[in-house]
């Protein structure tokens, strides 16, 4: 009975043990199993998380960027004034400087993405631009409208837009301290432009819708005549103007107008461009 109970005995310890030993396996297995659902929670938890932040960054960015769009019509909207500002001021005033402000402006909303401030102020700079631009055509119409010929005001039907191309063609060729006025008294009315023994120039209103070759050639071509008047005896009494050029102070002049680089329809030599050349510097040779 004892050696049989003491048998028993050692097969039901030997099975405890199994049986214990399983069950640790069990549980190794099960924390282990848990162990990596945890990980991978953690894992999921961190990529949601990186997801969310993405979320929010791309939210935040995309809002940057409708603030930034909202602002932009306004700023565009001024523009617009100003280049119609820019296009009334040719010929008139010096817009160099604000045309670089209003690029300098320009390149700085096209660069920003995230702040509406920024487009703010540049529009708010563009519509500063053009109240000066403005405000520099009406000193400079007011000036020119003061401004008085021989005959009346500087210019009637041609306008002041009109006497303003005129007058940077006059400039452009080397006339900037020639009186300009409109006119229809040159060769009674048939003469598209003309200048006075007395150092100014006249010009009828039909010659303001030329082209800008022709219009700097007539400009050039009656600065000559002026040129011409302040050495009109010694080049009445040179043979060879008589000889060069048949006496004709016309013929003379679109010489002298090819000297300065804006040549007429009338061809001239070069030995008389070279003689030509002379009366701008009020020498008759």
């Amino acid at each position: 009975m004892l050696a049989v109970t003491a048998a028993l005995a050692v097969v039901v310890a030997a099975g405890v043990v199994g049986r214990a030993n399983a069950l640790d396996a069990e549980r190794a297995e099960t924390v282990a199993q848990l162990r990596a659902v945890v990980a991978s929670l953690d894992d999921a938890q961190g990529r949601s998380d990186h997801l969310h932040g993405l979320i929010d960054a791309a939210e935040k960015d995309a809002a940057d960027r409708a603030a930034v769009l909202a602002v932009r019509p306004a700023f565009t909207t001024e523009v617009a004034a100003l280049t119609s500002a820019l296009s009334g001021a040719e010929g008139k005033i010096d817009t160099s400087a604000t045309r670089a402000s209003a690029l300098s402006a320009q390149q700085s909303v096209l660069a920003e993405r995230k702040d509406p401030a920024v487009v703010q102020a540049a529009t708010a700079t563009v519509h500063a631009l053009t109240a000066k631009v403005t405000g520099d055509v009406a000193t400079w119409q007011a000036a020119q409208s003061a401004r008085s010929g021989p005959g009346g005001p500087a210019w009637s039907s041609s306008g002041p837009d009109g006497y303003a191309r005129v007058r940077a063609a006059l400039d452009r060729v080397g006339g900037a301290g020639v009186g300009l006025y409109e006119s229809t008294s040159c060769a009674g009315g048939s003469a598209a432009a003309c200048a006075n023994s007395n150092g100014y120039i006249k010009y009828s209103a039909g010659i303001v819708g030329w082209s800008a070759d022709r219009l700097n050639w007539a400009m050039a071509h009656e600065l000559a005549h002026i040129y011409q008047f302040q050495v009109w005896g010694a080049l009445t009494s040179s043979s060879t103007y008589q000889t060069m050029f048949g006496s004709d102070p016309e013929f003379l002049a679109n010489c002298m107008a090819v000297v300065r680089g804006f040549p007429g329809a009338v061809g001239c030599e070069a030995d008389q461009q070279a003689w030509a050349s002379g009366i701008w510097v009020g020498a008759v040779r």
